[in-house]
């Protein structure tokens, strides 16, 4: 079988992997602070430069040559797979347990049942005991959750509530316009975000983020704002369009590969033989 069609299925395969994260970054478009996911297509360029640089075989050489006809039949593959942390755009709410962070790398830590992770999605509200949670019931951590525990709580009582840009909570004295301090929002910043992994939920996993220290100077909290996705539909869109294309390209190869060729091979031979 000709090695042609190997290398068109394993093309089609990468596709159908880029198609999958396509549609979950558009999946995604209106869920408040989701990172759109990207992944790396190696090609025949790239494999040869590295691989060269490794070996390294100098051009115009009788090794440079036998390697460059061993890996022109090397298969398209995904070489890498990011997540883009650029901030979203921000959308005004209003609402009082809406919090936004307008910087890049920041993140507010949670409680959930697997452990402590991150997140941009700042849409919490209150328990029925007035504990700040998020949209699943997760609890939102305080500064000091690695020295002291707890959480965040807030009196039925207090109507009014306000945070101030580094994540200082305050809130009203009873009978009184005065405002008293009340908890501060963990706000993390993780030392490589690369470091980071996707969870269900919105969340991120940092291996050790148990050293994580709260940033208590973020000057980025925006309140009665969530962030929304940073993914872009029109061009999520173009490059399925793209991909489907490609996907299509790979078909016909391979077609051509399996029918077209072996057909014309077919041919010759039986015209020999006679």
């Amino acid at each position: 079988m000709q090695t042609g069609y190997y290398s068109s299925t394993a093309g089609m395969v990468t596709q159908f992997n880029r198609l999958d994260t396509i549609a979950n970054n558009l999946a995604n478009v209106n869920t408040a602070g989701f990172k759109e996911d990207n992944l790396v297509v190696g090609d025949f360029k790239r494999i040869f430069q590295q691989a060269r640089d490794e070996l390294p075989n100098a051009n115009h050489t009788k090794e440079a040559a036998q390697y460059i006809n061993r890996a022109m039949t090397t298969s398209p593959q995904i070489v890498d797979a990011y997540t883009d942390f650029t901030v979203g755009p921000m959308q005004k709410t209003d609402n009082t347990f809406d919090f936004a962070l307008s910087k890049e790398g920041l993140f507010f830590a949670v409680k959930t049942p697997e452990g402590v992770r991150l997140t941009r999605d700042g849409s919490f509200s209150l328990s029925d005991e007035g504990i700040l949670v998020t949209k699943q019931g997760y609890e939102v951590l305080p500064n000091d959750y690695f020295v002291s525990g707890g959480n965040i709580k807030i009196n039925q009582e207090d109507s009014v509530i306000q945070a101030d840009k580094n994540g200082q909570l305050y809130t009203n004295i009873p009978n009184s316009t005065k405002m008293a301090q009340n908890s501060k929002l963990f706000i993390a910043q993780p030392d490589n975000v690369a470091f980071l992994k996707k969870e269900g939920n919105n969340l991120f996993n940092y291996e050790d983020i148990a050293t994580l220290e709260a940033f208590n100077q973020s000057s980025a909290l925006l309140q009665g704002v969530v962030e929304k996705s940073n993914v872009n539909p029109i061009k999520m869109m173009t490059q399925m369009i793209e991909t489907n294309r490609l996907v299509g390209m790979y078909q016909k190869a391979m077609d051509t590969q399996m029918n077209d060729m072996n057909r014309d091979a077919i041919e010759k031979i039986a015209r020999k033989a006679t």
